[in-house]
């Protein structure tokens, strides 16, 4: 099948070019003016490669030549990418595009399956949340596989695909939920700075920075994550088809491939080729791969790259661990 689609994909592209070089030829060359004169051999190659690239696209639609669409979550989840952390993989798109590739996946009519890479040790809550209902809506087939970690908010994310297939060596689990904060109320101090802040509402301030945590923030920030392990627990339970007993037994620790198999946390151990081998039995046809990558225009890139400066410079350091309020972040 995909020797003949990219065949097709040739002669397609290649009779369009002659079809435009052709026209060009006869306007540019043929017809007996002094310009066309000068001008027509580069026009006829203009239009030739103006013919090439229309050509590969009316190709491209007729026989495009995949029927798996491969989407990517690598790094730490959150909704708009890397946010400027220089140990974010360069160009790692956030959860919103994610999301975005899949749904354009399941609108495109050669798709018929789902493919999600999942190389990522978790991160914010709602966004992996916002995948795993994407991946869950997909109308076909969805297979996640990892090779080096799953873990957290990447799990969350599995449990909504049919299929979660790992490596040997690959670290899968961290079914568990952290709340952090950065402590700089001693540092005030010592500085002789003093915070104050009008607010209303009790717990308002809870988390923020700048005071000690008492006893009874505490207990209620521990309430908040306590319930969103809950929520983990569930999804993970409902989605994985386990007891949320079970689930609640692996205590948040991570284990490697084989362990992660016997657990039933994956389905199986594989390289990406039996993968396809597998989603091959499933659609019951020959399989061939597309990467979907994020649609990013130039502004976006140069945003992207001028947050990674002024972190590398400071100025994102206390956006690293307190959110612009300076509240808790809560992590999967």
């Amino acid at each position: 099948m995909s020797r003949i689609a990219t065949a097709s994909r040739v002669v397609l592209g290649v009779f369009v070019a002659a079809v435009v070089a052709v026209a060009g030829w006869v306007i540019f060359i043929e017809v007996p003016t002094t310009m066309a004169d000068l001008v027509g051999v580069v026009f006829v190659i203009v239009a030739a490669t103006v013919g090439l690239r229309i050509g590969g696209n009316i190709a491209t639609s007729l026989a495009p030549g995949y029927n798996v669409a491969e989407v990517a979550v690598e790094g730490p989840i959150t909704r708009d990418g890397g946010g400027g952390m220089p140990l974010s993989p360069p160009g790692s798109p956030g959860a919103d595009d994610i999301v975005e590739q899949i749904e354009d996946a399941d609108a495109d009519d050669n798709v018929e399956a789902l493919l999600l890479r999942l190389n990522t040790p978790g991160g914010a809550v709602v966004p992996s949340d916002d995948i795993r209902l994407a991946a869950e809506a997909f109308d076909g087939p969805t297979v996640a596989y990892t090779t080096d970690a799953c873990a957290s908010g990447g799990y969350w994310i599995a449990s909504g695909c049919d299929e979660l297939w790992a490596r040997r060596g690959s670290v899968v689990g961290s079914i568990g939920v952290r709340g952090s904060r950065m402590t700089a109320a001693e540092l005030l101090d010592r500085a002789g700075v003093e915070y104050e802040q009008l607010t209303a509402g009790e717990y308002k301030e809870a988390g923020v920075p700048f005071d000690d945590l008492g006893d009874d923030e505490r207990q209620y920030l521990q309430g908040i994550v306590d319930d969103y392990y809950d929520q983990f627990v569930e999804t993970v339970a409902e989605g994985r088809e386990m007891e949320p007993s079970a689930v609640r037994e692996t205590e948040a620790k991570v284990f490697l491939g084989e362990e992660a198999f016997e657990r039933g946390l994956v389905d199986d151990l594989g390289t990406k080729d039996e993968v396809c081998e597998r989603l091959e039995e499933v659609l019951g046809t020959e399989v061939e791969t597309t990467e979907l990558e994020p649609q990013q225009g130039l502004a976006a890139r140069l945003q992207g790259g001028a947050e990674r400066v002024a972190y590398a410079f400071g100025a994102g350091l206390a956006g690293r661990f307190v959110d612009a309020e300076g509240e808790f972040r809560f992590r999967v």
